[in-house]
Parts: C-alpha cells; sequence; structure tokens
C-alpha cells in the first residue's frame, strides 16, 4: 500500500506538491503562488501563515486530484526557499511578524557594522559565508531589534526561530518538533560547518539566544509525523531547495555539479567531504546526506535574481503575458543588438557580493525595441551563471564539461543554449526539470527503504537533452567583455552616490 512519496517544494513565489512513485516519476502535482511583499525599497517580505495554508492546501488538493489515498503514501520530504527568516510565538505559534525574505536587503548596515567590527573572518571560517544580508543570523538580529518587545520575549525563551523547513514542520507537527537540517542550518550564518554545532560566538555576534534556535539532523531522517486527510504521515526528509536539486540531479561524487534557473539561480559542485574555502567569491556549505552518511559539502555560487527577471518583463514592464512568450520574443530578433541588462534588483551575489547594487540597463540605442530587452534579460541569467562557473573552475582548478541544469527557466531553451555557448559546456537537461523536488523525494525514499543507497537511485531511468556549445570563441570573448563591462559600471553606480 505505501507506495508512494510526496514532495513538498516551498519555494520562493509559490509553494508546489508532487506525488513521486518508487521509479522517482512524477504522478501528480498542485502548486499554488502566495504573495509577495515590498513595504519599502529593498525590502522583500512574506506571510509565513500564508505558506503554510499554502502547503496544506497543495497536499490536500494533490491527493484529491491525483485519486491516490492518503494511505498510500509512505511519508514526505520537505525542501524549501533558504534563509527566510520566521520567528514566532513559542506558546502561540504567531509570527511576531512577517518572514523577512532572503532576497531583503534591509540588513546591509548590520552586516557592514559586523564587518567593521571584524568579525568576517571568523564568520567565513566557521560557516563559509561572506558577510551578507542574504543569510538568515542579520535578520533575525533586525527582528529582535525592531519589532516591539522582541528581544525580551526572546531572552526569556518565549520566541523560536527557524527557515521555511522549521516553520513548516513545527505547525504540521502541531508545535512538537522544532527541527532543522544541516542544509538550511549552513545558511543561517549561526552553524559551524566544521563542527557541525551551533556557534557560541556567532549567536553573541548577532545577539540570538539559543533557547531559539531548532535542533540540527540529517537531511533524512525521521522527524516526527502528521496528519492529513486523516492519514497520519511521517516526515522523512528536509533539505534547502539547491542542496536538495543537487541531490536530485544525482551529484553524488566531487566535481559534479548542477545550475538551478529558480527565482534565483545557485550552481552548486560537489566537493565530497573536503569543505571548500571560496577564494573566488564562491560559498561554502554542506550537501544533503541521510542519517549515518559522512557529511558531504558544495562549493555554490549565487545568483540573487535570475528566473526573476522574467516576471519584471511581465509584472513591471508588462513585456510579456507569461513566461513562456520569452522564448518567441527573443527569437524575433538575431541577438540583443548590444543591449545589457544587470538584473542587480536586490544586490549582486556571486562572485560580486555588492548588497547596494541596483539594476541598470546599457547599451539602448533609437532602434533598441523591447525585444532587444527581453532577449537580453534572457541572457542575463546566462550572463551570471557563466560567472560563478567561471569562479568554481578557478576554485576547482577543473573546466567545467558538462552542468546539470533545472528549475523554471531552464525549459527555454534559447537560454540553456546561450548558457552552453557562453560557458564553452554543454548543458544537460532532464525532461522534468524538477531537481529541487526530486532530490526531497529521493532523500525520502532512501529513509524509508525504498532504495538500498544513491547508486540505486543515480541508475532510476531519466529522459535528458544535451545543448552543446555552437558560439565561436571570439565572439564568446566579446560578448563576456561587453557584459563585464556593463557589471563594473552598475557597482561603480551603485559605490559612487
Amino acid at each position: 500500500m505505501k507506495k508512494y512519496i510526496i514532495a513538498l517544494d516551498a519555494g520562493t513565489t509559490s509553494v508546489r506538491a508532487i506525488i513521486y512513485d518508487k521509479n522517482l516519476n512524477s504522478v501528480g502535482c498542485a502548486q499554488k503562488e502566495f504573495t509577495q511583499i515590498y513595504p519599502k525599497p529593498g525590502y522583500v517580505e512574506h506571510d509565513a501563515q500564508e505558506i503554510f495554508a499554502s502547503a496544506y492546501s497543495v497536499m490536500t488538493e494533490v491527493l484529491l486530484i491525483s485519486g491516490i489515498a492518503p494511505a498510500e503514501i509512505a511519508g514526505i520530504g520537505i525542501t524549501n526557499q533558504r534563509e527566510t527568516t520566521v520567528v514566532w510565538s513559542r506558546e502561540t505559534g504567531e509570527p511576531v511578524c512577517g518572514a523577512i525574505v532572503w532576497q531583503c536587503r534591509r540588513t546591509a548596515e548590520i552586516c557592514k557594522e559586523a564587518e567593521a567590527a571584524g568579525h568576517a573572518p571568523y564568520i567565513r571560517e566557521k560557516t563559509g559565508l561572506p558577510m551578507d544580508a542574504y543569510f538568515s543570523a542579520s535578520k533575525i538580529k533586525w527582528i529582535l531589534d525592531n519589532v516591539p518587545g522582541a528581544r525580551a520575549r526572546a531572552e526569556a525563551g518565549e520566541l523560536l526561530f527557524g527557515t521555511i523547513d522549521t516553520w513548516l514542520i513545527w505547525r504540521l507537527t502541531g508545535g512538537k518538533v522544532h527541527v532543522t537540517d544541516r542544509t538550511n542550518a549552513s545558511r543561517t550564518m549561526l552553524y559551524d560547518i566544521n563542527a557541525l554545532c551551533w556557534d557560541e560566538k556567532l549567536m553573541e555576534i548577532f545577539g540570538v539566544p539559543a533557547s531559539m534556535l531548532p535542533r540540527v539532523c540529517s537531511s533524512g531522517e525521521h522527524y516526527g509525523s502528521f496528519t492529513l486527510m486523516g492519514e497520519e504521515i511521517p516526515i522523512c526528509a528536509i533539505a534547502g531547495d539547491q542542496q536538495s536539486a543537487l541531490f536530485g540531479a544525482c551529484c553524488f561524487s566531487a566535481g559534479e555539479a548542477k545550475n538551478t534557473y529558480g527565482t534565483g539561480c545557485f550552481l552548486l559542485m560537489n566537493t565530497g567531504t573536503e569543505r571548500p574555502w571560496g577564494e573566488n567569491g564562491l560559498i561554502a556549505t554542506i550537501a544533503a546526506g541521510t542519517a549515518g552518511e559522512q557529511v558531504q559539502y558544495a562549493a555554490e555560487g549565487s545568483v540573487f535574481v535570475g528566473g526573476a527577471v522574467v516576471k519584471w518583463l511581465r509584472d513591471e514592464l508588462g513585456f510579456i503575458k507569461s513566461s513562456a512568450q520569452t522564448l518567441e520574443i527573443a527569437q524575433s530578433v538575431p541577438d540583443s543588438g548590444g543591449v545589457y541588462v544587470v538584473p542587480a534588483f536586490t544586490g549582486m551575489g556571486a562572485p560580486y557580493w555588492n548588497m547596494y547594487a541596483r539594476g541598470t540597463v546599457f547599451g539602448l540605442t533609437r532602434g533598441s525595441g523591447s525585444a532587444h530587452i527581453v532577449r537580453a534579460a534572457l541572457e542575463s541569467i546566462s550572463y551570471q551563471s557563466a560567472d560563478v562557473i567561471a569562479a568554481m573552475e578557478k576554485d576547482a582548478k577543473v573546466k567545467l564539461e558538462t552542468l546539470k541544469v533545472d528549475g523554471g527557466a531552464s525549459a527555454n531553451d534559447l537560454l540553456l543554449q546561450f548558457q552552453a555557448d557562453i560557458s564553452n559546456l554543454t548543458a544537460v537537461r532532464t525532461a522534468s526539470c524538477e531537481a529541487t523536488a526530486r532530490g526531497a523525494a529521493a532523500l525520502a525514499g532512501l529513509t524509508l527503504g525504498f532504495y538500498k543507497n544513491r547508486e540505486e537511485i543515480a541508475m532510476l531511468p531519466t529522459n535528458t537533452e544535451f545543448f552543446a556549445p555552437k558560439m565561436a570563441a571570439q565572439e564568446r570573448e566579446e560578448k563576456l567583455r561587453g557584459w563585464h563591462r556593463a557589471v563594473k559600471a552598475a557597482i561603480y553606480w551603485a559605490d559612487n552616490e
């Protein structure tokens, strides 16, 4: 009877529930978008209660539309947007304010002060992270310092902190389980990725009481259970979305890499049991693994605005009505006509790490039209990823020959061909483009005993497409030169008020 797994994918703009069979084939999907809240320029929030309601709704809906009985579900794996910070009452479960999203830049000054105090080297050594508002610690501090009464309540043990995985599990289990996994903990800027524990000095730097923090586990074990349509469902996997995608893409060996084209772009390379040190603007992070496995690490480059630039074209500029239109419109012109879009709407991530950069468009002429801007916006996703790939190759001292790709924007053939061309590698896309949810399902399947080991998962059949580079070296160099000029100009604008 127990032959299916639900992967609950709580992303940045929507929550999805996907049912997988034992061969990791998707047999049902339900999705629900939730509200994006922008209180001030550079601020991004979510309603944590709405995220939970959406999560419960899509899990119920996917069972109803697929016709699969709750009794046939063996367990659930959860994957989530990382770093997004929720602080709530231990007693009532009510969040003290809106969830501060990973994209939010309101805590840039907190990070600047910590850097000025000389804490950045210690933070890098212990967490693998650069000093940036991207991560959770400064967000927690902001909440405790700015929400009336929050710090006193936290110090009295009345408040809890969690990333979205922790929040969902706490709600699903009726407040019985306050837990996270190492992949999410490693993104908080409070977790020592070497000793695998919360770090007391980091908690002191950011003023975070230990009582707020969840218990940290592996990415695959039994954490608790919840009731769905009258059936008790075990929660068997947790992984931050990008580490989940690395696992779902079967990048199990050192040197294997993937890029997820979601709201942002996130390129991860498995580095095995060796922790990377990120000498070229990359992040060191913990890769997903089940209980009893030796901890693996990954090098990561984070691009803050990837697929989100397409939503900007749709929602703010009105150039398109749907994401699917970008392919047709971009193909209506032979190239971008010398236009470059630098979509630094919330600062720039790897390898630049500039919290103050903002979006810019360069190279406009009288002949530039909306199609050129659409094409340049698509190309910006690949350009940003190319910069991360180059940094990763320098760190690893190897040339990447192939890159596994997934995420919603990876369905765009023009984008992937341009990625292959501009990075001079072969992009490999699976038919489903859903490595993130697949990873959560695979981790849950390992925990449940569906699979004996990772090798068995890697042997499961998948349909793949290959995008080989076609661009001449001279053209590639010219385009990259133009892109890097645009990036330098954007940074100059940000740094010279």
